[in-house]
């Protein structure tokens, strides 16, 4: 009776609860914002504005606040983490640069805004993503050229940068029409990290150094090697935004209209907002995501999976692969996608061919060479989650029972033999019946 009591009692919870078990969502839900003071929350609103009506939840707090902390009892209690604390010295709770650094080897994603006063804990911080802020604490990106034109003539501080990564995944299919206004500092790519890209960078005629002293030596930065916007994917598919300016989320630059010096064209709103919303999407794995699920293979006259193949069988292997669109999974159509049947080296390479519905597949003979091999599949692509699929299958020789009686390749031997006999039998007779 009372097993019947939990039952009639969980009926209504029943869509609920598969509802909570549907598909996987890889979208970052709980952010924990860090600010140098609570002013930055409503200078900075229409950022915030546009992650929340997004569905994400903010959680806002003093980087110096005692109380904060990443984890508890080993769980982690956010998902991204944003900090807008460009001064802070050192944090408080339980975070510092170890625990940052730990929640990015997590999985976790990490957006970084610095400005012209950023502290030595955030220069470490971005030095660990594998970017180095100018070195001078008082330099500045200064553009003679690509600067923003405005009543007040000033020291060409404020930027208009047009040069965005040439990626669609990352920012989205819809063209960015108006420059992204910049005033802060620059940095450069650290040559030995890989992983790092310039999301948005300056031209060829800017420069970083200190706008309020005349130039004694060369600038240390200059050109396009000044990156203003960088975004890094870890290959745990950590994904990292680090910005030179503070002031490019604000509300008062999201609003600014722009005219890039030398263009005719003013625009009423700057790029700041689109920029920064879209790829703001796919730092949190909104854009971008990939899964593969269903990876199979089998014979081809047959459709269960084996647990040994033998040298030179027909076989097909497939495997779906899946996009997140923000809401959903859907199909991820490319042409690009191999897989290698693979021993010390790949034996075979082929690119996979799609139905376009997520389904990839092919097929190929076995190489007549015997071991463990692996079917891989290591997919890695611009803006997108890499995705590293291994399945190990052992391959077998024939067995003594499942040769040819003759093989063509053999007849020779066969005669050699059979003329052997014949001869020794012609010998045998000449030999005993000679007179």
């Amino acid at each position: 009776m009372s097993k019947l009591l939990i039952f009639l009692t969980l009926i209504p919870l029943l869509p609920f609860l598969c509802s909570s078990f549907s598909a996987e969502n890889p979208t970052d839900r709980r952010i924990l914002v860090l600010l140098d003071d609570f002013a930055i929350k409503s200078s900075h609103s229409l950022y915030f504005k546009s992650l929340q009506s997004r569905g994400f939840d903010l959680e806002f707090k003093l980087a110096d606040d005692p109380k904060i902390g990443l984890h508890r009892y080993g769980q982690y209690l956010y998902d991204g983490l944003i900090l807008f604390s460009p001064t802070i010295e050192r944090f408080g709770g339980s975070i510092d640069l170890a625990a940052i650094v730990d929640f990015v080897d997590s999985g976790h994603d990490l957006i970084i805004a610095a400005d012209t006063n950023a502290s030595d804990l955030i220069r470490e911080i971005a030095t660990e993503c594998g970017v180095d802020f100018d070195e001078d604490p008082a330099a500045m990106v200064i553009d003679h050229t690509g600067y923003a034109v405005s009543a007040v003539e000033g020291d060409h501080t404020l930027i208009a940068s047009d040069d965005f990564i040439k990626s669609d995944v990352i920012l989205g299919s819809k063209q960015l029409e108006a420059p992204v206004l910049f005033q802060g500092i620059g940095h450069s790519l650290n040559p030995s990290n890989s992983l790092v890209l310039k999301a948005l960078s300056a031209s060829a005629s800017a420069y970083s150094a200190n706008p309020k002293s005349k130039l004694t030596a060369p600038p240390s930065l200059t050109g396009s090697a000044i990156s203003l916007v960088s975004i890094v994917q870890a290959r745990n598919n950590a994904r990292i935004l680090i910005s030179g300016s503070l002031n490019m989320f604000s509300n008062r630059f999201f609003r600014s209209g722009v005219q890039k010096a030398g263009s005719p064209t003013k625009h009423e709103k700057s790029g700041n907002e689109q920029f920064l919303i879209e790829v703001s999407k796919w730092v949190f794995h909104e854009r971008g995501h990939l899964k593969a699920v269903s990876v199979r293979h089998h014979k081809v006259e047959e459709e269960d999976e084996p647990a040994v193949y033998r040298i030179n069988d027909d076989l097909k292997y497939s495997v779906e692969i899946y996009e997140w669109s923000g809401t959903s999974w859907g199909p991820y159509v490319a042409d690009d996608v191999q897989v290698q049947f693979y021993m010390m080296s790949p034996y075979v390479l082929k690119t996979l061919s799609t139905d376009k519905t997520g389904l990839y597949f092919t097929s190929f003979k076995v190489p007549d060479v015997y071991g463990v091999f692996q079917f891989k599949v290591e997919y890695q692509k611009l803006g997108y989650t890499s995705l590293s699929l291994s399945k190990q299958i052992p391959v077998r020789p024939y067995k003594h029972n499942e040769y040819e009686r003759f093989i063509p390749a053999a007849y020779p031997y066969y005669g050699a033999a059979f003329s052997m006999m014949a001869g020794f039998f012609l010998f045998t007779v000449v030999h005993l019946y000679n007179k």
